[in-house]
């Protein structure tokens, strides 16, 4: 059984993506990852968002506007993220 918890996940996702996490910390996150659907589906995600938004500009995702901002905004949170 995972130690770690999805709420603990979710604060490392960026990190676990990014590869910027020690050798113990990516270990529990994939012991995890193997144990909670939710999750696996967060991480698929959120992968996603990054490879079709993280090739945009800062000035670019600055200039979002505010409607679309918002309505992001709120799905994260609806998400819990």
């Amino acid at each position: 059984m995972s130690d770690m918890d999805c709420v603990e996940l979710a604060e490392l996702v960026t990190a676990f993506l990014e590869d910027a996490l020690d050798t113990t910390t990516e270990q529990r996150v994939v012991e995890h990852l193997s144990l909670c659907d939710g999750c696996t589906t967060y991480v698929a995600q959120f992968r996603s968002t990054v490879e079709r938004l993280g090739h945009l500009p800062a000035d670019d995702v600055a200039e979002l506007p505010e409607p679309s901002r918002a309505a992001l905004l709120a799905a994260f949170r609806k998400k819990g993220v």
